[in-house]
C-alpha cells in the first residue's frame, strides 16, 4: 500500500463531538455522490462509537437530502449468531439508524439461523459481494480494538493470511461470540475512502501502533488497512492522546 497517501487525523475534544463530525461527513459525502448521479456503497463497522455515530446520522438525516433508497450499505464483518441476536451488527444498525432512515439496500452475512456455518455464511456474503457490489467502497467506516484488529481480523489469527478472497470465516476470536465472518484485506483496500473512528484512552495504544512508521500487520492489523484516495482517523482527544 505504499502507493496510498499519507493517513489524515482529525482530533475531536470528546466522543459526542466526533460522533457528531463523522456523520456529518459522511452525509454529506452521500449527498455529493448522489447529486452527482452516483449511487454510493458505503461499508459500516459495529462498536460503541459506531453506535453513537449511528444515532448522529439518524439525528442528522432529515437535513441532508440524502435518498436512503440509494445507498448501498455492507458491513466489514459479522457476527455468526441468531439472527435476532444483539450482537449482530446490522440489527444494532437498525435500531440506531438504518430502519428511522428508511435504509434498505443493506447487506451482510448470513446468520446462524440461516447457513450452518460460519464458513457457509462467508461463501454466501462474497457471493452477494460479487452480484451487488460496485468494485469497491465509496466510503469505509472502520473501528480499531484495543490489540489493533479490524472488522474481524485479529492479530495473529489465520484470516489475515487469506488470499484471492473476499470473506473468510473467523474462529476462536479473542473477543466473544467466537465465530464471525469478516471482509479479508483484499476487500477492505477496495474502499476509495477509509475512515477509521476510535474513541476513548482504551484505543490510544493501538492507534499508536497503527500509525506508527514501523510495524508488522500480524500484530497490528489496522496497519493492513488503506483507502485508495485517502485514509482519515477520527478520533477523540483520549483515543490521539498517544500520536
Amino acid at each position: 500500500m505504499t502507493d496510498t497517501p499519507p493517513p489524515l487525523v482529525e482530533v475531536h475534544p470528546d466522543p459526542e463531538a466526533l460522533a457528531t463530525a463523522v456523520a456529518g461527513e459522511l452525509l454529506n459525502r452521500i449527498a455529493d455522490a448522489q447529486a452527482a448521479g452516483n449511487v454510493p456503497h458505503v461499508g459500516l463497522t459495529g462498536g460503541t462509537i459506531a453506535e453513537a455515530v449511528h444515532r448522529e446520522i439518524a439525528r442528522l438525516a432529515p437535513a441532508s437530502g440524502v435518498d436512503w433508497g440509494a445507498v448501498v450499505l455492507w458491513f466489514g464483518d459479522e457476527r455468526f449468531v441468531a439472527g435476532d441476536s444483539p450482537d449482530r451488527n446490522i440489527n444494532q444498525a437498525r435500531a440506531a439508524f438504518l430502519d428511522e432512515v428508511g435504509a434498505h439496500r443493506v447487506h451482510t452475512a448470513p446468520s446462524s439461523s440461516e447457513v450452518g456455518s460460519a464458513e457457509e455464511s462467508a461463501a454466501s456474503y462474497a457471493e452477494t459481494f460479487r452480484a451487488q457490489g460496485s468494485g469497491d467502497f465509496d466510503v469505509l467506516m472502520l473501528g480499531l480494538g484495543p490489540d489493533g484488529h479490524v472488522a474481524s481480523l485479529f492479530p495473529g489469527h489465520p484470516g489475515l493470511e487469506a488470499a484471492d478472497s473476499i470473506t473468510v470465516a473467523v474462529h476462536d476470536s479473542p473477543k466473544p461470540p467466537p465465530d464471525r465472518v469478516s471482509l479479508t484485506f483484499e476487500a477492505l483496500n477496495r474502499a476509495q475512502s477509509v475512515w477509521f473512528v476510535a474513541s476513548g484512552d482504551g484505543k490510544a495504544d493501538a492507534v499508536r501502533r497503527a500509525l506508527a512508521q514501523d510495524g508488522e500487520v500480524t500484530e497490528t492489523p489496522a496497519r493492513g488497512v488503506a483507502g485508495r484516495v485517502e485514509t482519515v482517523w477520527f478520533l477523540d482527544a483520549a483515543a490521539a492522546s498517544l500520536v
